[in-house]
């Protein structure tokens, strides 16, 4: 590993390990994501760090529990994220 490190222009992996607050620029680790339940084909919009237990509007399936940081999905579901504030170099 080099001792010298550009801090002007760090690599965009070692951006994505540090600390949010610790970035170049800040920018929250959290996201939104749209979930396709199988069942009914619906599309429910999902917070990642959703601290609830979040049920298809149709069906009242359990798409996402939480655990601990991140919500998981549950087992078959489909997600998409669409509104992400981690790309660092826009």
């Amino acid at each position: 590993m080099p001792l010298a490190r550009d801090l002007l222009h760090p690599s965009l992996d070692h951006e994505r390990r540090q600390h949010k607050k610790k970035r170049l620029v800040q920018s929250p680790n959290s996201y939104f994501m749209d979930v396709k339940c199988p069942g009914c084909y619906k599309i429910t919009t999902v917070f990642s760090h959703a601290q609830t237990v979040v049920l298809c509007v149709g069906c009242s399936t359990v798409l996402c529990q939480p655990k601990g940081g991140k919500a998981r999905l549950t087992e078959g579901k489909r997600s998409r994220t669409f509104c992400t504030n981690r790309d660092v170099n826009t």
